[in-house]
């Protein structure tokens, strides 16, 4: 259990809700933090810095907040995990929950986008010539839902419901992340189109590239997801 004398004496991180989507149902997933970039604050959190926490206190052990009030629970994490880009998050806003249900139409109306992590940094190293602060270690508590986003670079993806396309950042990172693809691949995508690619590519390998496989799978995906709405 997280104490408010703790609580007090920790410190919080904000950043952009980086967002993958917000269900209907409440549920959502997205990045709480995102290693390597130096925010507002002069700080950077460094990757596996929330790899104890993770495992001592797990994704129950860990509140979902509004504005971090210990007062204003407004959901569960179902599931946290660092990968290369940072924190990852998947959680259920308690809908039964008047805030909750406040918050859940904020978000999915895009006049509420932003994440703060509460948490305690164990270890850390500072730079004397810059005065950015590492943080290598961090007693991670809650993860809160707020207002005004403290790391600029991280933005929204996509929010189910708000019926516009995604940037072409977004799309490159959809493509690697979700359908398998490198940089390299996305990119050329992007660029050329599907099409154009996939004559390269069966010119050089055959007919029946892997990449045609993998982009097929992942049309069916975006389908699916538009049908869920």
């Amino acid at each position: 259990m997280v104490h408010e004398a703790a609580m007090r004496h920790g410190e919080r991180k904000l950043v952009d809700l980086v967002l993958d989507e917000v269900a209907v149902d409440g549920n959502f997933s997205g990045y709480a933090s995102l290693f390597g970039r130096v925010d507002l604050g002069k700080d950077v959190v460094e990757r596996g810095a929330f790899a104890k926490s993770l495992r001592t206190r797990g994704a129950a052990g860990i509140r979902m907040l509004f504005q971090h009030d210990p007062n204003q629970p407004i959901g569960t994490w179902t599931e946290l995990k660092e990968d290369s880009r940072g924190l990852f998050v998947r959680g259920r806003l308690a809908k039964d929950v008047a805030r909750a249900r406040d918050v859940h139409n904020l978000l999915r109306g895009g006049a509420l986008d932003g994440l703060s992590i509460g948490f305690r940094a164990v270890k850390a190293r500072k730079e004397q010539a810059s005065g950015v602060r590492h943080i290598l270690e961090a007693d991670l508590w809650e993860i809160s839902i707020v207002t005004f986003p403290m790391l600029p670079e991280a933005r929204i993806d996509t929010v189910k419901g708000r019926g516009r396309l995604p940037t072409t950042r977004q799309f490159e990172g959809w493509l690697t992340r979700d359908a398998g693809l490198t940089r390299s691949d996305a990119r050329a995508v992007i660029a050329e189109g599907f099409a154009s690619l996939v004559r390269k590519r069966d010119a050089a390998w055959g007919p029946e590239s892997g990449l045609a496989e993998r982009i097929r799978e992942a049309t069916r995906m975006i389908k699916q997801k538009g049908s869920s709405v």
